[in-house]
């Protein structure tokens, strides 16, 4: 069964009157989760997309980069971005809903995160409007400024974050610290972690970014500091 399908059945499942925000409180279990994950992607770059103002062809192209969508599958996926954006919840509760959903596990938060950024870049302008919009959400998710900045480094040009933040470490710690941070910071981006912790198969591409990240930032580091 495609993921489609299960989100299809999702969305079947939910009662006359009930908006996708529903959907978040029901999906927080393993398979359940990928559902979710996709779900909130979408349901998160619908509403980006309406901050904007604007839907491209290429934020269109972008998110097809990230989820393989078969052609007899398309109709699902137009259906939910279209509830996304009709819905009467704003964001910020789909983020509230989003955050729950995932008992704040600051792994799988920014793995959406990643997905959404990657969307927001994808006509290679990054609008005032996407940036708020994205702080917002990893404020709600509680991801904290130096993980936001770590995430808009590795897609927004010249948005260059320090290697430390990449890694997500203090400029002062010790070298066993630091080389134990990037060590963790690999693991953690290996597609069987990613699937454990509910990012769906067809989106594991999102770490081929982070992982490029990842290794400048050390190889940075391992420079300076002759390692």
């Amino acid at each position: 069964m495609s993921i489609w399908t299960r989100i299809s059945e999702a969305l079947a499942a939910l009662a006359k009157g009930e908006g996708l925000s529903a959907l978040f409180e029901r999906l927080r279990t393993p398979p359940e989760r990928s559902v979710g994950f996709t779900i909130a992607v979408i349901a998160l770059s619908a509403k980006m997309a309406k901050a904007d103002g604007l839907v491209t062809r290429d934020e269109v192209m972008a998110f097809r980069e990230i989820f393989h969508i078969d052609p007899a599958e398309e109709a699902n996926a137009a259906r939910l971005f279209n509830l996304a954006r009709q819905d009467v919840a704003g964001f910020e509760e789909y983020a509230r809903r989003i955050r729950g959903m995932f008992d704040a596990e600051s792994h799988s938060l920014c793995d959406l995160m990643e997905g959404l950024f990657h969307i927001a870049m994808a006509d290679g302008t990054y609008h005032p409007a996407e940036d708020a919009f994205l702080r917002r959400v990893a404020e709600i998710f509680e991801l904290g400024e130096r993980r936001f900045a770590s995430l808009k480094a590795r897609f927004v040009p010249g948005a260059e974050a320090d290697p430390y933040e990449v890694l997500d470490i203090d400029a002062d710690a010790d070298d066993a610290a630091v080389r134990a941070a990037w060590r963790a910071a690999v693991r953690e981006s290996h597609p069987d972690r990613m699937i454990a912790r509910g990012v769906p198969p067809e989106a594991i591409k999102l770490a081929e970014r982070r992982m490029q990240a990842i290794n400048r930032a050390w190889e940075s580091i391992r420079m300076e500091r002759a390692l």
